[in-house]
């Protein structure tokens, strides 16, 4: 089997002009963006690696937004466990989903999310004061969707009946637990910039960069690939200043296409983690992706 290294060289990459569009392995079986700290992120997304100067500058509060309400969700996520659903709501849901369903080519995860969001920006302009709390308001909103719907429709079944009882169940959830979600993550909105901005910076010196879709922070957890690998999968969306290389026998094969020879490791340095550095130059090239994660089954 040959062996595989990723690296970045971003400074690198960054300032050789477009030699073809960056390809990074799709994951069999993505189901989330568990790699991207969960974080709520449109479709149509434009993302890039940043490194160091104007990288820095972007580690402000206003793009730390979407990663903060991934984080502040799951932390007051046992206060605002629902006791249980409605079956009001539960049952009117089902019944609309069940008229619009095409069996076979039901997507619960994108009818849930879709729906579920839809009301986030209306409930939030008339809930939330100000532009900064009404947009931290909606964050928090999309995260509970996401975070609802993802669990609820974590099987994803593709039939009418069983997809929008899960579908149904996910939205109703998030729209119980929403109030609370929002009120409960507005207190801690400050304290997690702070702590955010930290993180960020440090990813902004190192090589690889900090990775920003449409301007907001993905904090990652050091799993850039996986990461990576999560947005193609989901969405098409490839990054902007990131590559991968397989090497195998002394040459390197980048996903811009071409070669070049390299000090490749043996499957044993790669291992122990002492393999040699890759020095690739490739081409970058920005995609958007085709199609929205939550646009309605």
């Amino acid at each position: 089997m040959p062996s595989m290294l990723r690296r970045l060289l971003a400074p690198i990459a960054l300032a050789v002009p477009f030699a073809g569009l960056l390809a990074a392995p799709q994951l069999a079986h993505a189901t989330s963006l568990a790699a991207c700290g969960d974080i709520h992120i449109e479709a149509e997304a434009q993302c890039e690696l940043m490194v160091e100067g104007g990288c820095e500058v972007q580690c402000e509060p206003v793009n730390l937004r979407a990663a903060c309400a991934a984080e502040l969700q799951v932390n007051c996520d046992t206060e605002c466990a629902p006791p249980m659903l409605d079956v009001e709501c539960t049952g009117s849901c089902e019944a609309s989903c069940m008229a619009e369903c095409t069996p076979g080519e039901f997507n619960c995860e994108a009818h849930c999310g879709g729906q579920c969001e839809a009301s986030c920006s209306a409930s939030c302009e008339a809930e939330a004061s100000g532009s900064e709390a009404r947009a931290e308001c909606e964050a928090s909103c999309q995260a509970n969707c996401n975070f609802e719907c993802g669990g609820s429709c974590e099987a994803d079944p593709p039939e009418c009946e069983a997809g929008c009882q899960a579908s149904c169940e996910g939205q109703c959830t998030a729209e119980l637990s929403g109030g609370c979600q929002i009120d409960c993550q507005s207190q801690s909105y400050a304290e997690c910039y702070v702590d955010l901005e930290g993180g960020c910076k440090a990813e902004c010196q190192k090589p690889d960069g900090a990775l920003f879709c449409d301007g907001q922070w993905i904090d990652h957890n050091n799993n850039l690939d996986k990461c990576v690998d999560a947005l193609k999968a989901l969405f098409e969306i490839e990054v902007e200043g990131y590559a991968y290389a397989e090497c195998d026998n002394g040459t390197c094969e980048a996903g811009a296409g071409g070669a070049i020879s390299c000090a490749c490791t043996s499957s044993d340095d790669e291992q122990n983690g002492t393999g040699a550095a890759l020095a690739l130059l490739l081409g970058i090239g920005l995609i958007e992706a085709r199609r929205r994660r939550y646009a309605k089954a």
